[in-house]
């Protein structure tokens, strides 16, 4: 059977059409429990910070926003405790233009945006797929042994390398479930 990301822009007549019969999951920050729990804005708690000893965070968003540095403002440490799904987001709107993300809190030196996928965003989120979501990981395989399943999500970037477009975290589930996690 196959796993598939599927826009959760698309409509479900248009989802049913390229994947007849598959069972459809929202894996956002709007989907419903349990698979929000999918989500990188999702409030597990107790994720390590990347690069930075010692230190957890409620969410992997809130890790990723927290060592985002602006022209005009460094990392923001409040982010790390943020357990509502809201007001996680730091943007250029606001701050300026990004500089880069801090390699860790503490850290002396900016990572781009790839090295910081890989570096930040991979680790803290394989991280929650192999802790507090591991038992929704072992339902998918599951699930998806017995019949196909399709993903939702905002974005369907499966390309670290591809900087045009956010990366998506159901094709990072999909990637985990089939043993080809991103190098």
């Amino acid at each position: 059977m196959a796993i598939q990301v599927m826009s959760r822009r698309r409509s479900a007549a248009t989802i049913e059409a390229a994947a007849p019969g598959a069972l459809v999951l929202d894996v956002t920050s709007r989907g419903p429990d349990p698979w929000v729990r999918l989500s990188p804005f999702y409030p597990h708690g107790g994720i390590p910070v990347p690069l930075s000893p010692g230190v957890t965070g409620a969410s992997v968003e809130g890790i990723w926003q927290a060592l985002k540095v602006f022209a005009d403002t460094d990392v923001d440490p409040s982010r790390l405790g943020v357990t509502t799904m809201k007001g996680l987001k730091r943007t250029v709107r606001r701050y300026g233009p990004v500089r880069g993300h801090r390699s860790g809190l503490n850290g002396d030196r900016l990572l781009g945006y790839e090295e910081a996928r890989r570096r930040i965003y991979l680790p803290a989120y394989r991280w929650v797929l192999e802790h507090p979501a591991a038992d929704l990981v072992a339902e998918l395989r599951r699930l998806s042994a017995a019949r196909d399943v399709v993903l939702l999500d905002y974005t369907t970037n499966a390309d670290v390398t591809d900087l045009g477009s956010p990366l998506s975290h159901a094709a990072l589930v999909r990637s985990f479930l089939t043993g080809h996690w991103p190098a």
